[in-house]
Parts: structure tokens; sequence; C-alpha cells
């Protein structure tokens, strides 16, 4: 077998979930990738000349953010309620699982970068929130090892403080872009470096210790996880990153054809 076809095989194997999962999770990450589906069909209005705005700017440029944001939440809420359910059993953090589940979706990243290399070109997408996912999921790793929600709290706010710091500053060299810092006139179609999003995904690790202590609801919440609606929005929650992966080439694709047509007149 290649190294390709190790690559691949890596790629596609699916890690294993957790067979008990919370409604309320499931539903926000499937809002969050419904905004993302709607921020991205925007983009490719604006890419073909169907919608002339900037989605780069002003309200449209918030909107995109609020799904990545409720996305890195989830992450780091995600590792804190399967290390609490493991310690709870007894078992000791599960870094093997993490590093594992880490490269894998730094791996679609660098799937998306070559992707955008082949066929869009220049802005390539270098840095972007596949690739932060999968080394924050692996930099999380020691702070799921100790119980201090407050604390990643605070730490979280002070990453993301000291990220838009940094953002505001440019550099020389493109080298420490994964950090956040970045040379003048370097646009990124999908830029998410470590500064500041990684203190969102730590802010996430402090409310998922918070809010399920062992792996448990602190509060008490209705099922409603099979009303109409909200099921449908969960279903979205566990298939994210295969909507992710495919809604983006499947809208591009759509549009492409729209616009190849001649039209009348």
């Amino acid at each position: 077998m290649t190294v390709l076809q190790r690559l691949s095989l890596f790629l596609l194997l699916s890690h294993r979930a957790s067979t008990r999962r919370y409604w309320e999770v499931d539903v926000i990450r499937g809002i969050a990738i419904l905004l993302m589906v709607i921020y991205h069909f925007v983009f490719d209005l604006t890419f073909f000349g169907y919608y002339g705005v900037n989605v780069f700017a002003g309200p449209w440029r918030v909107f995109g953010r609020i799904p990545a944001v409720l996305f890195l939440l989830l992450v780091g809420m995600a590792l804190a309620i399967g290390e609490n359910r493991a310690e709870a059993k007894g078992s000791n953090v599960q870094s093997r699982s993490y590093v594992v589940r880490g490269l894998k979706i730094f791996g679609w990243g660098m799937v998306i970068t070559i992707v955008s290399w082949l066929y869009i070109g220049q802005p390539v997408i270098l840095f972007g929130i596949l690739h932060l996912i999968g080394i924050a999921t692996i930099l999380a790793i020691p702070f799921l090892r100790h119980r201090h929600p407050e604390i990643w709290l605070l730490l979280g706010f002070a990453l993301i403080a000291a990220g838009l710091r940094l953002n505001a500053d440019p550099v020389e060299t493109p080298w420490l872009m994964f950090l956040g810092l970045v040379p003048a006139g370097l646009f990124q179609l999908d830029y998410f470096p470590l500064l500041p999003w990684f203190g969102v995904v730590l802010t996430g690790v402090g409310l998922g210790q918070l809010l399920f202590p062992g792996g448990l609801r602190r509060l008490e919440l209705p099922d409603w996880g099979e009303v109409f609606g909200l099921r449908q929005l969960a279903w979205m929650g566990r298939q994210s990153l295969l909507i992710y992966l495919v809604h983006q080439p499947v809208l591009f694709f759509m549009l492409y054809l729209l616009h190849s047509f001649p039209t009348a007149g």
C-alpha cells in the first residue's frame, strides 16, 4: 500500500463517536453548520457575480464569524465532556484518541489547502478552520487533565484578547501566520490562526467542564431531541464534518453550471 493510499484510508476511517449524545449540543452544532452553508452560499453568489456584497466586511463578516465561534466552542466542550465521562469511568486522558482525531481533521484541512491551490489559485487556504480544529484538539489535551473551568475560561479570554492584538500588527514573514502574525497585504479566504481562535476552544473546554461535570448535565433540560426541526438540526450536527467537506463543492458546481448556461436575449 502506497503512502498516499495509507493517508487516504486514515482520513476516510471514522473515529469512534460517543454512544451517548446530548441533543442540545448536536442542535447548536447543526445551527452552526447551517449558518456556515448560508454564508458560503452568499460567498459563491458574489464570486459568480449574482450578488454584489462584500462578505469580508460589515454585517456579513460578523455573520460568518458566528458559526465559527459556535463550532470552536463546541470543539472544546465535546473534548471536556468526553474526558469527564472517561474519568468518571476510571479512565485516563484519552490522549492517543485525541491525537488521532486531531491529525485526521488537520489532514482534511490539508486536502482543502491542496484543492484550493489547484482550483482557486491565490489566495490558497493555508490555515483554515479545519487546520485549527485539528491542532487545537491536540493542544487541548493538557488542559483536559485538570478540572479548573474558571481558570480555563479566563485563560481562553486572555488568549482571545492577545490574538486580537497580534492580528492588528503586520509582520514581514509569513511563517508565523499559524499564530496570527501575518504580513501586510496577505489575504486568506479561510483563516483561523491559533491566536485568538484557540482561546475560543479553551473557553469551550471551560464551559464543558463547568456545565457537564462527570460528563453529565449540570442543568436539567426537557427531552426535545425528537421535536421536528430540532431533530433535523441535531442530525446535521452529527454529520457536520461531512457536510462541511461536501457542501461547498456542491454549491460551487451548481452555480458554475448555472453561470455557464447562456442567458436568453
